[in-house]
């Protein structure tokens, strides 16, 4: 399911290695769609797109396009969880152009749903 949306980097944080195959970096936007509410959206990048928003920095507008992703997990205690992520495959700052961003292609990521087999995220 591929969404946009457009707000102001608030947060940056290091990448994770969470397994020894799957890296995951997250950061959080502003989004102000109603200006007396702005929500504050924790976003990911994943794999080699971790290193991608090292170019940017807190206070930059910047456009998101991002796949809503949903998991279903099951404890070793045996609960079942369910679990939800913003996977971004384009980042960029407003009215740069892809220039100053990544995912020019216009392209979705394929599904790492490998990566995710034991991961309770």
């Amino acid at each position: 399911m591929a969404l946009q949306t457009s707000g102001r980097l608030h947060a940056t944080f290091e990448a994770q290695q969470v397994t020894q195959r799957f890296r995951k970096r997250e950061f959080v936007v502003e989004v102000s769609d109603n200006p007396d509410y702005p929500q504050f959206v924790i976003f990911q990048l994943t794999g080699d797109r971790c290193d991608h928003l090292d170019g940017f920095k807190v206070g930059d507008d910047v456009n998101i396009e991002f796949n809503l992703r949903g998991r279903e997990w099951n404890s070793p205690k045996g609960e079942t969880k369910f679990f939800n992520s913003l996977e971004v495959w384009k980042l960029e700052k407003k009215n740069a152009g892809a220039a100053q961003g990544f995912g020019a292609d216009n392209e979705p990521p394929p599904h790492e749903d490998e990566f995710f087999k034991d991961v309770p995220f």
